[in-house]
């Protein structure tokens, strides 16, 4: 079985810095249980970054969300907690400048996975618009959300979004 975890977002700026939210910290522990999982049984491991340069609040997004966030090379940018000590040199990472990721669904295209399973954040951004490229990629594969690793910093929109991605035929571990 081909199984590949992607790791969404799950940077500094996003839980303990200019997005961050409470909820977002408490994730460390389940992310890293399951890179852990994923690593013990040789599966597929891939990161996603978001990454906006120095111009961010004159960019589309900039203007509808201005608040800095991830610029690359800050440490806002870099993984969080003990997560980012799970981060291997060999992992794919992908960075990206908007929600979802092109270079994902390149990647994904042309490979075959029996799963493929999402954390990260946020919710009912990042986290959902890489499971349609998921989805989109691989219509075959299972694109499993598991809510112990993603959050929202508004808890109803979370869980608005879980039942979305479930509405989308993918399985979302409550």
């Amino acid at each position: 079985m081909k199984n590949l975890l992607i790791v969404v977002d799950y940077q500094n700026d996003f839980v303990s810095g200019s997005l961050g939210f409470e909820n977002a910290k408490k994730l460390d522990k389940e992310i890293s249980k399951k890179i852990d999982f994923y690593r013990d049984n040789n599966y597929e491991i891939v990161f996603t970054f978001d990454t906006h340069d120095k111009d961010y609040l004159s960019t589309q997004e900039g203007l509808l969300l201005p608040i800095e966030h991830c610029i690359y090379g800050t440490e806002g940018w870099k993984l969080y907690g003990e997560v980012a000590k799970k981060q291997q040199p060999n992992d794919k990472v992908f960075y990206k400048r908007t929600f979802g990721s092109i270079d994902l669904l390149d990647y994904l295209r042309d490979k075959h996975y029996d799963n493929i399973e999402l954390v990260g954040l946020v919710s009912n951004i990042c986290v959902i618009s890489n499971a349609i490229i998921a989805k989109t990629a691989q219509p075959e594969a299972s694109i499993i959300i598991d809510a112990r690793c993603t959050a929202s910093a508004d808890n109803d929109i979370n869980n608005k979004t879980l039942d979305i991605l479930e509405g989308l035929q993918m399985k979302v571990l409550r």
